[in-house]
């Protein structure tokens, strides 16, 4: 696995086990989630362009009145992680 791979893989699972699978978050945040989640498994993207759609995807959420409180520091922490990807590449 490359260092890309590692971080796109962390991010799918804090998005899948901390926001997909919370039924209490509403159901536009999870599907936000399940999409960056398919945006960054699409290798046929080089990974800035999927870290960069992936944080568009999540930005979108993030700052709805609707998000839980508990959700936002996992997308920002999502977030700041493909970040650092996107300004890698």
């Amino acid at each position: 696995m490359t260092d890309y791979s590692q971080i796109f893989e962390q991010c799918r699972q804090l998005l899948d086990e901390r926001i997909i699978q919370d039924d209490q978050i509403p159901r536009n945040v999870r599907r936000a989630a399940k999409k960056a989640i398919e945006i960054l498994e699409d290798e046929g993207q080089s990974p800035g362009v999927r870290a960069s759609t992936a944080i568009s995807t999540l930005e979108e959420v993030v700052n709805d009145q609707n998000t839980p409180e508990y959700a936002r520091p996992v997308l920002l922490q999502v977030i700041a992680a493909l970040e650092q990807v996107r300004d890698e590449v």
